[in-house]
């Protein structure tokens, strides 16, 4: 979204190009008359829409964080925002519950929230009594009956049998039974949108999209365990004529819209918007994200030992963060978004957060 000084800038170009007499006579008064209104227009929902995400971001410290509700904030916000902070405290309450049964482990209750955000905030009249929240928080747990050894009275040992929650560490998992309990579809958007949610909470800020903060961010992220077993049967995303298809080499090279040179981290292969992407190799998603700038739409699939592949700009994406995925599976659509010159696929091949040059892996 645009800053302030964006914002700014604008509406001074907007008054300039109104105002100068060269503009006037090369346009025409007419065209100026007609444009300037539009101008001014296409600035004031630029303003309206970086108000909205600000009071999103604000709304999202003020109900993990608390604090004080500013007198700026617009009061529908301000109401969501209360009834959300209620929610938060039935659902610790439940959490708080359900983890007496726990042995090892814990529930994520930044990631129980996140959902619950991304599910039901802005919602009208939001009304749920204590057991719909239990019943919410059970989405994150598995029971299992387990048998421990005890005494009696007189020292004799027999054994009891006994319930215990297993928190579960699949999203996938836990969607589903979201689903089932809810009644309810829960959207790739939803799931991507709680995933923002719970970085923003985590991290204490919005993830980055591009460049070396955001390369710090995904490099930090936590990996499967499960081993690398090579690169055989490396699958290309765009198929066998994948050559045809290079618009911009890994490595050095002059970027597109600084005229600088500078280095591309991945490789480039236009192709027309919607045209299908296959994962290269089997995985599990690391992420998927729905961003409108840097990588625009990206994803990132961890192929075990460290090794994960990157698809950005893409317009649609068809998978969700903790997927499971096989080599040549469809996980998304070319597109352009983010910052893209046009319709293309940004492919990047990291092993241990290293770049390298994704032709060493392509068939």
């Amino acid at each position: 979204m645009a800053d302030p000084a964006t914002i700014t800038l604008a509406v001074r170009a907007a008054i300039a190009a109104a105002t100068d007499k060269r503009t006037w006579k090369a346009a025409g008064i007419l065209v100026a008359a007609i444009l300037t209104p539009f101008i001014l227009i296409i600035v004031m929902i630029v303003s309206l829409l970086s108000a909205t995400a600000d009071h999103n971001n604000a709304a999202i410290d003020l109900c993990f964080n608390g604090g004080a509700i500013s007198s700026q904030m617009p009061d529908d916000y301000a109401a969501y925002i209360r009834d959300m902070r209620d929610s938060f405290a039935k659902l610790d309450t439940a959490i708080s519950d359900i983890s007496s049964r726990v042995e090892d482990g814990g529930i994520d209750g930044i990631r129980v929230k996140a959902i619950f955000y991304s599910l039901f905030f802005g919602a009208e009249n939001l009304r749920m009594d204590g057991a719909d929240y239990r019943a919410f928080a059970e989405c994150f747990v598995r029971y299992e009956t387990r048998t421990r050894a005890v005494e009696d009275v007189d020292g004799n040992e027999t054994g009891e049998t006994y319930t215990v929650a297993v928190p579960l560490k699949s999203l996938p998992e836990i969607y589903g039974n979201l689903e089932s309990t809810l009644g309810r579809t829960v959207t790739n958007e939803d799931k991507a949108n709680a995933s923002e949610i719970y970085y923003r909470v985590l991290y204490g800020g919005s993830v980055p999209t591009y460049g070396e903060e955001f390369n710090a961010w995904a490099n930090g992220l936590p990996l499967s365990d499960a081993p690398f077993v090579g690169a055989d049967g490396f699958c290309s995303p765009l198929g066998e004529n994948w050559r045809d298809m290079v618009t911009s080499e890994f490595g050095y090279r002059t970027d597109p819209f600084t005229g600088q040179r500078k280095g591309h981290s991945g490789l480039d292969l236009g192709a027309p918007k919607g045209t299908p992407i296959r994962v290269a190799l089997d995985g599990t998603v690391l992420f998927a994200r729905y961003k409108t700038t840097g990588y625009g739409y990206h994803l990132a699939i961890d192929h075990g030992g460290g090794f994960v592949t990157l698809y950005g700009h893409c317009s649609k994406i068809f998978v969700t963060e903790g997927q499971k995925v096989k080599a040549g599976d469809i996980i998304a659509e070319v597109g352009s978004t983010g910052r893209s010159t046009g319709p293309h696929l940004h492919f990047e091949v990291r092993i241990n957060g290293e770049m390298k040059n994704p032709r060493n892996y392509l068939p």
